[in-house]
């Protein structure tokens, strides 16, 4: 006689904590529209998937290929902490407050949302090298 042993498992999750996940939800996604608005940048891209991640690029004044960079893994990880860094820098923020976005962004993001820092945008490239 064989004798086997059977598992359910609920695909139901607590109510609670589906509560709580679209809460989380919706705070990042206001979150992330104020951050955008602040840059100049269409607000409504915060609920896109991948064009926030695009729009996140270009505000952190990288081009339009790292997107692509954000499909291998491992590498996916320093360019989305590269991007972190450019965008509080950007914003006026040191290396301090881009790590808290990194570690800690439920709480590093809200302030500069709804903070006082404004977008100052990447440098304009120098037309020191251009030729007369």
């Amino acid at each position: 006689m064989i004798l086997t042993a059977s598992y359910s498992y609920s695909t139901n999750g607590s109510p609670a904590f589906s509560l709580i996940g679209v809460v989380f939800a919706i705070f990042y996604i206001v979150t992330l529209w104020r951050i955008f608005t602040k840059a100049g940048q269409p607000g409504w891209a915060a609920i896109i998937p991948i064009y926030n991640t695009y729009i996140l690029i270009k505000m952190a004044g990288r081009p339009w290929w790292w997107l692509l960079l954000f499909l291998i893994p491992l590498v996916n990880i320093v360019i989305a902490i590269l991007v972190v860094v450019d965008v509080a820098r950007y914003f006026g923020k040191g290396g301090g407050f881009a790590v808290g976005m990194i570690f800690l962004p439920i709480i590093f993001y809200p302030i500069l949302a709804f903070g006082s820092a404004t977008y100052q945008g990447p440098a304009q490239p120098s037309r020191l090298n251009e030729p007369l």
